[in-house]
């Protein structure tokens, strides 16, 4: 094994999400924003020209307090304030759910807060927490976005998993009256429970898939593929991805009493996905690997697709 990712597996010093600020004693959603700094407004503004020609047809969002510039956007797009974006948290989430975490991407282009849920899940003997977590942007990129997100408490390894039997996600443009969203909203809410119970079956029917130490080499060679069309750095940098994945599937230690099956491959691909180091570390390394906490992370898809595919 590689010396250099021999113990990259051990340690899981950081939160999963590892961004934004800690607001687990926020009562409501306003008090959560507030402790992490995000109880704002957006103003818009016309927009000119160099020569001071107003642009018709476009508004230029502005956060208030310190007049950053955070996208231009169509006349038609509906403003939807911090506060008013989170606010249905407090009513439709219910007793026993405890705000986490808080906090803004892009310098404010995107606003978050994240939710544990109060259940608790027990799947394939992993101690499974659910969050809730909430987006909204005000650069025009997407609309309100909220998802579940479970996470394999022993390692904290997402595994936000695309099912076909149950609906992860929930959004809403900004063109639209967000209030008149609240019923799929709670809808939303209400589909969690069949989001992880689906992902308990899903699960479950994973640690039944068998699998050799030559088909698990064989799923990871086809992630980072090693071929002679390849460049001397291409196939460096590959050998050094693999050889990673390899340690986490092979001797992390939270996985040794999983079993050689398709749950302990996900498991590793996540880990992987989740905490590995890249190998360029850009400046927005880190709230690009948090936006796939909604969007999917496409290589822990390709992992569970591939193992049910091949069962």
């Amino acid at each position: 094994m590689a010396a250099l990712v021999e113990s990259m597996f051990y340690v899981r010093e950081k939160p999963w999400h590892n961004l934004g600020t800690q607001v687990m004693e926020a009562p409501e959603s306003k008090d959560a924003l507030r402790l992490a700094g995000l109880d704002w407004k957006v103003k818009q503004r016309d927009v000119y020209t160099e020569d001071y020609v107003k642009v018709p047809g476009y508004k230029v969002n502005v956060r208030d307090k310190d007049g950053t510039s955070l996208g231009i956007v169509s006349d038609k797009y509906k403003v939807v304030q911090n506060e008013d974006a989170f606010a249905f948290t407090d009513q439709l989430i219910g007793e026993g759910v405890r705000f986490e975490t808080a906090g803004s991407l892009q310098n404010g282009k995107r606003v978050w807060i994240l939710a544990k849920m109060p259940n608790e899940y027990v799947i394939a003997e992993d101690k499974i927490d659910p969050y809730f977590l909430i987006m909204n942007s005000h650069d025009g990129s997407s609309g309100i976005k909220a998802c579940m997100t479970p996470v394999r408490v022993v390692c904290n390894n997402t595994l936000n998993l695309a099912l076909n039997t149950a609906k992860r996600t929930w959004a809403t443009k900004h063109t639209e009256n967000i209030m008149s969203r609240m019923t799929e909203a709670q809808e939303t809410l209400f589909m969690a429970e069949k989001y992880m119970t689906e992902l308990g079956k899903g699960i479950n029917e994973l640690t039944q898939i068998k699998i050799t130490d030559k088909k698990a080499l064989e799923y990871m060679s086809k992630m980072f593929p090693v071929t002679e069309d390849m460049t001397t750095n291409q196939k460096k940098n590959n050998i050094r991805l693999l050889d990673d994945l390899k340690a986490r599937y092979f001797d992390a230690p939270d996985l040794k009493d999983v079993g050689k099956n398709a749950y302990r491959f996900v498991n590793a691909v996540s880990d992987f996905a989740t905490h590995a180091d890249p190998i360029r570390r850009t400046k927005n390394y880190a709230e690009n690997l948090f936006l796939k906490t909604i969007e999917g992370n496409p290589l822990i898809d390709k992992a569970f697709m591939q193992v049910r595919a091949a069962a």
